[in-house]
C-alpha cells in the first residue's frame, strides 16, 4: 500500500510502498480517507516529540478518517507504531476509533480533531470548566486557539479573553466569541499591567498555548490579583514561544493558581478519546470554524516543508 514513510530521523517523509497493516486482537482495518498534518505529527515524525516511538522505518500522522471494512466511517486516533494515518490502510485499537455524525464532512473532521480536543479536553478534562465563568486563551490567534476561544463559549463561558501577536487575527476572534483581546506587546510590564487588569475582574481558566513570556507574566498577574484563595486554574497545552519560562516560587505560595498540563500522558487516552467524540458531535452545531487546505497524499514530500499551520493542510488518501 502508498504512504507516507520517515525511514531516517530528521528526514522529510516520503511517498511509497508500505507493509499492509494486520490487525491484531481488538483491533480494526481502516481505509483512510483523510489525515491531516499538526504540530505534534510535525514533532513525530522528526523524532523530537517526548511520545516519539523511535522505531524506523514508520507511517507519519497520529490520527484520520476513514472506513471499517463493514463501511461505517469513523474518526481514529494513534495507530501503533509502525503504522500511521498518513497511508492508504492503517490498524487500530477498536477503543479508539468513534463514530462521525452524518453532517460532518471527513476533511472538517480530520482537519479539527487535534486542535479541537487540545481545548476541548483542556478546559473540560483540566479545568473542569463551568457555565458562567471567565476563560483566557494565551495565543488564540492559531488554529487550536481560535478553536478555544469557539469551544469555550459552546461550554458557556460568560466571558472569553484572547491574547495573540497578530493583531489583525485577534481584531476576526469577535466573531468567534472573544469578549475582550489583549495583543502580546513586546513591553513586559505593560502586558503584565494589561493582565492585571482582566485578573483583578476575575479570571477561572487561563489556556495557555504559547508558555514563554507571556506565560510568565499572566502568572505573576493572577498571583498579584488573587483574592480570597479563589483559584485560578492555568492549563499548560502548548510551548509555541519557548519550552521553558523563569518563575519565583513566591507566585505560587502568594496565591491559589493551579498548574497543570494537558496532553498526552497527563489525560488518560480512553477520556481523549471521549474528548474528540463530544467535539465531533458538537462541531455542526457549535459551528465550530476552521480554514482548511487539501492536499493529495503523493505530494508529502514537496508540501511538508512548507505547509504552515493556517490554513489548516489536511492529506487526501486514495
Amino acid at each position: 500500500m502508498k504512504a507516507a514513510i520517515v525511514s531516517e530521523t530528521g528526514k522529510t517523509p516520503v511517498y511509497g510502498d508500505f507493509k499492509e497493516p494486520v490487525p491484531g486482537n481488538g483491533e480494526v482495518r481502516i481505509t483512510v480517507s483523510a489525515a491531516a498534518l499538526s504540530n505534534v505529527v510535525r514533532s513525530r515524525a522528526s523524532g523530537t516529540h517526548y511520545s516519539s516511538s523511535g522505531d524506523l522505518p514508520f507511517v507519519v500522522g497520529i490520527d484520520g478518517v476513514g472506513r471499517l471494512d463493514d463501511g461505517r466511517r469513523v474518526y481514529f486516533v494513534l495507530p501503533k507504531p509502525p503504522l500511521g494515518s498518513m497511508s492508504e490502510r492503517t490498524a487500530v485499537s477498536s477503543r479508539q476509533c468513534v463514530a462521525l455524525p452524518d453532517g460532518l464532512d471527513d476533511v472538517t473532521a480530520a482537519a479539527i480533531a487535534i486542535p479541537g480536543m487540545s481545548a476541548w479536553a483542556a478546559m473540560k478534562e483540566r479545568a473542569k470548566l463551568a457555565a458562567g465563568e471567565t476563560v483566557l486563551v494565551n495565543g488564540a490567534t492559531g488554529t487550536a486557539g481560535r478553536l478555544a476561544v469557539q469551544i469555550a463559549k459552546y461550554m458557556g463561558a460568560n466571558k472569553v479573553i484572547a491574547t495573540g501577536r497578530d493583531v489583525e487575527a485577534l481584531k476576526s476572534l469577535a466573531s468567534l466569541g472573544a469578549d475582550v483581546t489583549i495583543p502580546l506587546i513586546e513591553d513586559g510590564d505593560a502586558l503584565e499591567e494589561a493582565f492585571q487588569g482582566q485578573f483583578a475582574d476575575g479570571v477561572d481558566v487561563v489556556v495557555d498555548y504559547l508558555w514563554g513570556q507571556s506565560a510568565e507574566r499572566l502568572l505573576i498577574a493572577g498571583a498579584k490579583a488573587g483574592k480570597d484563595a479563589v483559584p485560578i486554574r492555568f492549563v499548560q497545552v502548548g510551548s509555541v514561544s519557548a519550552p521553558d519560562i523563569t518563575l519565583s516560587s513566591a507566585a505560587l505560595r502568594a496565591s491559589a493558581i493551579e498548574l497543570k498540563g494537558s496532553g498526552i500522558g497527563s489525560i488518560p487516552v480512553d477520556r481523549l478519546v471521549k474528548s474528540i467524540d463530544d467535539l465531533m458531535e458538537a462541531t455542526v452545531p457549535g459551528r465550530f470554524e476552521i480554514a482548511t487546505k487539501t492536499v493529495p497524499l503523493s505530494a508529502v514530500e514537496e508540501t511538508w516543508a512548507t505547509a504552515g499551520n493556517m490554513p489548516r493542510m489536511v492529506f487526501l488518501v486514495g
